[in-house]
């Protein structure tokens, strides 16, 4: 298969935050431009601000007004209307959010007519970028309605550990209530086939968490694992994902259980973040699954308190443009292997190949085993 340059976007998220730190020390690496032709929805004169705050002084943008102008070997940015802009490090303001929003709807336009391959969204304060115009509690919901999809899973990836979260950013007290067979199992679809299209796995093993400490000890602290997470577990293990549990998630990660896993699934959002970026530390990766393009995002927030302090880290913005162009890859190539196998299989064939996964009897004791 030939593997042509990938053209990826990257949003400046909020002006005020370590954001263009972290895409302009990623991008001084001129081998980034090897294989990806980049471009920035951002602002000249905000990343020239930034640039002289953190003493880079052999580093310029290439501006342009469309993707189609970029150039192969340099960073290229296309500048939103950025007359009054001003810059406040550290601090959540009104124009922060608007800014990160322009930036976010001009690529987003661009994803969908084709001029990129890819997006990387940079850091947001999720209240600033309030508005009329976005009324969603983060970057996952958002694109979620831009592309029209039933549902995506919120999917934290690292070299060696992936949690994704059947509830995102909602309410605690509005986990348990949210929890149903339905929505835990459209997350574990969702899970298993990202794994499979995006990550290369031909036959993904997930670990599903319960809600309740102890796994709600059979009942004893809590009914929502006996009422709806093990009936779902065994609903999904008959379609054929090979989901077991439910886990209780101190003793999970307490013996490093997810080792054995590739992949987990969390309840709800702290459940699964915490150990996430416990265990990656700075090289985690925030991707968003299902959905028909590719979204990836560094682990982290705005971090105002290190805003123009030379003080942080690229790894995870390095990482979610490398994650994001090996997932766009595998997808590429996932979609040809399809192609070709049904053009070469008969009915009888592919009934087989749908059938072909048997369940475990007793998955709940199968971890053991693994």
């Amino acid at each position: 298969m030939k593997h042509e340059r990938i053209r990826v976007g990257i949003t400046h998220g909020d002006i005020n935050s370590i954001s263009y730190e972290v895409i302009i020390n990623t991008l001084l690496d001129s081998r980034m431009f090897d294989n990806y032709t980049i471009v920035l929805y951002g602002s000249a004169k905000v990343a020239a601000y930034h640039r002289k705050v953190l003493n880079i002084n052999s580093f310029n943008f290439n501006q342009i007004k469309h993707p189609d102008e970029a150039l192969v070997k340099r960073p290229n940015l296309i500048s939103i209307n950025d007359e009054n802009l001003r810059v406040e490090l550290g601090k959540s303001t009104q124009m922060a959010g608007e800014a990160a929003l322009e930036a976010l709807d001009l690529a987003v336009a661009h994803l969908k007519e084709g001029a990129i391959d890819v997006l990387i969204t940079g850091p947001i304060n999720k209240e600033n970028i309030q508005s009329d115009k976005f009324r969603f509690n983060g970057h996952t919901e958002y694109l979620q309605e831009q592309f029209g999809a039933r549902d995506s899973l919120m999917f934290m990836v690292s070299d060696f550990i992936r949690i994704g979260v059947v509830t995102g950013h909602v309410a605690l007290n509005q986990v348990s209530s949210l929890l149903n067979e339905d929505t835990i199992l459209r997350k574990l679809k969702l899970m298993n086939q990202s794994l499979i299209q995006d990550f290369n796995i031909r036959k993904p093993r997930i670990a599903v968490l319960g809600l309740n400490p102890h796994s709600g000890d059979n009942g004893l602290i809590g009914n929502e694992e006996v009422e709806v997470i093990i009936p779902t577990l065994e609903k999904a293990r008959n379609m054929g994902i090979l989901a077991l549990g439910p886990y209780a998630a101190d003793g999970f990660f307490g013996s490093n259980s997810y080792t054995k896993f590739d992949a987990v699934l969390a309840m709800y959002h702290d459940q699964g973040l915490i150990p996430f970026k416990t265990l990656a530390g700075e090289e985690g990766v925030n991707y968003t699954a299902g959905l028909t393009i590719v979204r990836t995002s560094p682990a982290h927030g705005t971090a105002f308190d290190l805003a123009g302090k030379s003080e942080a880290s690229s790894d995870s913005f390095r990482k979610a443009l490398f994650m994001a162009c090996d997932i766009f890859t595998n997808r590429k190539e996932y979609d040809e292997l399809r192609s070709n196998q049904l053009k070469n299989m008969d009915l009888s064939e592919f009934k087989n190949a749908v059938d072909q996964y048997v369940p475990p009897t007793n998955a709940a004791d199968t971890l053991n085993n693994i």
